[in-house]
């Protein structure tokens, strides 16, 4: 794999999130100029290893840690203002300074105070029919925006009189639609609100700009972009395992609306996958492994989440599942991440397909009830027992493992590019 030869560039997740995307993000950014997220919000955690130094991401772009390159908060984004702030400030503590290299999109919506309220209100509703968000209030945000006359975009954000009227407006509406349908009494204080965001506008406002505009420049001048994708495709809001979704497109096909790019612009995909799988939240999850081997996934592979620290559950690799991301992606390239973690398994599943009492299943369908019921049809591979953190090229990697690797590239039909055994930029391995 030749990195200087790619063109435009998406990193996308292949199953539910915490695919390890903030690496391969980070391994790639040399070859690019600027590093664009294009969805998702805080409800993303990307974490990349710098040497000794763990940085933990939610919305700034993976670029901002390397000098010299332009990181971009896209339109798509749902941005939380202060959680934004705080990456920034924790940043600086350690001598990373975002400054000039960040730009934010004034088409950006903003999540508000009352759409985390909702968020939490709205979980606690559903009971056991719950959808697992973050409670971070993406959705609700997202839902506004959709809704258009309770939105408030990062553009409101430069003019305080205006911005100060518009919170007392939507403020006041949802006081009465959070009592009324989740019987909140709590009310929400419209002009500590506003002196909170027009704080937050005396930050942010030397980082925003028309990103439409900057990206049609930067393409005409020749400078290379790399899409940032938050979250996983089977997440995806459309085409993910509905209703236990996120808001927004994750997959390439979120990269012209969310970044604000014609559609042409992508020319390479690589879709990030672990050598396992693993997911957080409720939702079908065949090839879940609830004993002693899933556990043994969870410790090695420090399987905690990012952004919630909630037990992420692991299962065997779902090559179902991988097949359809490749195929609605668009995928080029396939990284594998995470191949150490299954070190010391005498054997290694790969779920190969779905069985349910009626039948077989073609796929992932979209029937989340029906796929919560199917059963994992499992082929083994046999283990190892070498660890791998030391390899630093394919063939150093036991037999077992490159066979394994190459039975996920048959089964995904997609050339598995890059292999990672380990968290550091030097534990990649590159494939030709």
């Amino acid at each position: 794999m030749d990195f200087s030869e790619l063109g435009h560039t998406c990193v996308v997740g292949m199953h539910w999130g915490d695919e390890g995307k903030g690496k391969i993000v980070d391994l790639l950014t040399e070859h690019f100029d600027i590093v664009v997220r294009f969805n998702g919000g805080g409800n993303a955690g990307h974490t990349v290893m710098i040497g000794d130094d763990k940085f933990a991401l939610h919305l700034l772009p993976v670029g901002v840690l390397s000098p010299g390159k332009m990181a971009v908060v896209g339109p798509g984004v749902a941005l939380d203002a202060g959680r934004i702030l705080e990456e920034i400030d924790a940043l600086a503590k350690r001598g990373v300074i975002v400054a000039d290299n960040l730009r934010i999109s004034d088409r950006a919506h903003l999540v508000m105070p009352w759409h985390k309220r909702q968020d939490v209100l709205s979980e606690t509703a559903l009971g056991s029919g719950k959808i697992g968000t973050t409670a971070r209030g993406i959705g609700p945000c997202y839902a506004d925006k959709m809704y258009r006359a309770t939105a408030i975009r990062v553009a409101d954000l430069l003019n305080a009189r205006a911005l100060r009227e518009k919170i007392r407006q939507v403020a006041a509406f949802k006081t009465k639609l959070l009592s009324a349908c989740y019987g909140d009494t709590e009310r929400l204080d419209a002009e500590a609100i506003a002196d909170e965001y027009l704080g937050y506008a005396d930050r942010i406002r030397p980082h925003v700009c028309d990103t439409t505009c900057f990206f049609w420049q930067a393409i005409r001048e020749g400078k290379r972009l790399l899409f940032e994708g938050a979250n996983g495709m089977l997440l995806d809001v459309d085409h993910g395992t509905f209703p236990f979704v996120t808001s927004s497109t994750t997959s390439a096909i979120g990269v012209p609306a969310g970044a604000g790019v014609p559609t042409q612009t992508i020319r390479t995909c690589v879709g990030v996958t672990k050598a396992y799988t693993t997911r957080v939240g409720a939702g079908p999850f065949p090839s879940e492994l609830t004993d002693e081997v899933g556990q043994y996934i969870r410790e090695r592979g420090h399987e905690y989440g990012t952004t919630t620290g909630r037990p992420r559950r692991c299962g065997w690799f779902d090559a179902v599942a991988a097949r359809y991301a490749a195929r609605l992606g668009g995928l080029t390239h396939v990284a594998v991440m995470h191949l150490d973690t299954l070190t010391g398994l005498d054997r290694i599943g790969l779920c190969t397909g779905y069985r349910t009492a009626g039948g077989d299943l073609p796929g992932v369908i979209a029937d989340a009830a029906v796929l919560e019921q199917a059963e994992p049809l499992i082929d083994y591979l046999p283990g190892w027992k070498q660890e791998l953190r030391e390899c630093r090229r394919f063939d150093e990697l036991p037999p077992a493992a490159r066979g394994y690797i190459e039975r996920l590239e048959t089964l995904v039909g997609v050339p598995i590019t890059i292999v990672s055994v380990g968290p550091e930029r030097n534990q990649t391995l590159i494939r030709a």
